[in-house]
């Protein structure tokens, strides 16, 4: 009975061990389950730069994406540093220098551990630069891809494995406002979606990459009807899972489509995401996948739609679970999902409710702090957390009731970045500091 009594318990402390190191990691943008929701406990609800913040480290420039976290540490991009008072920069968002980083930080202190230059010839777009797309990581290897076509794959020390330059091999990108979009990391593959067309006229495409070698798995055209910007996409393919079978889903050029992820083939396609057909419906807003369901939508002008999974060929009305046609839709910042709520917060800084299973909407909109929002919200810990470009988060209690619980503000500073969660601390990053904030 006592080797049993012993058994049991290590059996019992193990599995318990294997949930927090779960709770711990963010290994890629929108998080573990890829909807921007995570379980967890003991998250902060009110900060400032007098409370609740664990440590802060300054960072060489602005960028929009999110880090990364495995274990011990985080891993982000980063423009270097630019000439002070250069083109655009002011008090709260620094100039950018030409190469573009990836740093590694001690989640302990904040302590930078390494750096390593990824490419040269970084450009500021609009509310973009080359180092937009989000690194990721299995805690063995961490892949970053740069707006300038670069995919490197490094070892958690910083030792470069290899690289490509998918420009290069592949033809220039022709998005108007420069590549954003942030590879999905599938199994052991890089899911790279390239959706373009508005600077040139070759066809979109997905290519993708084994993880340890760097080799082509394949790459797929993905065809489109779409005009003049309308096939430019800046989003981030997303796994399904129905009935068993699992698809990559990919959303823009007015259509979302499921692909096999073994070969790349389409599975099935939908289109409604351009009811108008106006030529200026770039894609922003990535999908969202969620017990069985697939949620998509363009720009906020346009229809928000919700897709059951499964079927082949055109599913545009045989899985069309709901479409919303109000336009409270997001237009930059992409919905969170818990399983039974979908949160969605618009530019302007409204956030609505919606219940996942038939898009009734159960809240909303409602007003949060005022502001242009274009980080993602994040669903954690009983929690609705909206940040603004002013690095002003609104924490809204999660479920069926608005209820504010806190407006935390920190040093105004460009905020485009959607935060993190590693256990019990939020990681916000803004255009000058990565924040660690914890009780």
């Amino acid at each position: 009975m006592p080797k049993l009594c012993t058994m049991t318990m290590l059996v019992l402390a193990m599995l318990c061990a294997g949930a927090a190191w779960a709770d711990e990691n963010w290994p890629q943008w929108r998080g573990p389950n890829f909807t921007g929701y995570v379980e967890t406990s003991g998250l902060p609800v009110s900060w400032s730069e007098t409370e609740n913040i664990v440590w802060k480290t300054a960072l060489p420039s602005w960028s929009g994406s999110t880090p990364a976290i495995w274990g011990d540490r985080i891993f982000l991009t980063s423009p270097s540093q630019g000439d002070e008072g250069g083109p655009g920069a002011d008090a709260t968002r620094p100039s950018v220098g030409e190469q573009i980083l990836l740093l590694c930080l001690d989640k302990g202190n904040g302590a930078i551990l390494w750096q390593r230059h990824l490419d040269t010839g970084n450009e500021n777009i609009g509310k973009q630069n080359d180092s937009s797309p989000s690194p990721m990581t299995d805690g063995k290897h961490v892949w970053v891809m740069t707006g300038t076509g670069i995919v490197t794959a490094f070892d958690m020390d910083g030792e470069a494995l290899w690289r490509r330059n998918i420009q290069e091999e592949y033809g220039d990108f022709g998005h108007q406002f420069g590549y954003g979009a942030s590879p999905l990391l599938h199994g052991d593959m890089l899911i790279i979606p390239v959706l373009h067309g508005y600077h040139t006229e070759d066809p979109s495409y997905l290519v993708a990459l084994d993880g340890l070698s760097g080799e082509s798995r394949w790459r797929v055209e993905r065809s489109t009807d779409a005009e003049l910007e309308s096939p430019d996409a800046y989003t981030t393919p997303v796994p399904l899972t129905s009935e068993g079978e699992t698809v990559v889903v990919v959303s823009g050029g007015d259509y979302v489509t499921g692909h096999d992820p073994a070969t790349g083939e389409e599975v099935w396609r939908s289109g409604g995401l351009n009811p108008r057909g106006i030529d200026r419906n770039r894609t922003i807003v990535s999908p969202v996948a969620c017990r069985g369901m697939v949620f998509a939508g363009p720009r906020s002008s346009e229809p928000m739609l919700a897709l059951r999974g499964g079927g082949s060929g055109d599913v545009s009305m045989s899985h069309l679970a709901w479409k919303r046609e109000e336009r409270h839709g997001p237009d930059v910042p992409t919905p969170a999902c818990d399983g039974t709520y979908l949160y969605l917060a618009n530019d302007r800084g409204m956030a609505t409710c919606l219940d996942a299973e038939t898009g009734d909407v159960v809240w909303g909109p409602e007003r949060t702090e005022r502001g242009i929002v274009s980080a993602s919200p994040l669903v954690a810990d009983g929690k609705v957390y909206i940040t603004n470009e002013e690095a002003v988060t609104t924490v809204i209690a999660a479920g069926p009731e608005f209820k504010v619980l806190a407006t935390n503000k920190l040093d105004p500073a460009y905020t485009l970045s959607s935060i993190a969660v590693s256990g019990s601390r939020l990681y916000l990053r803004t255009a000058t500091h990565l924040y660690c904030i914890g009780e």
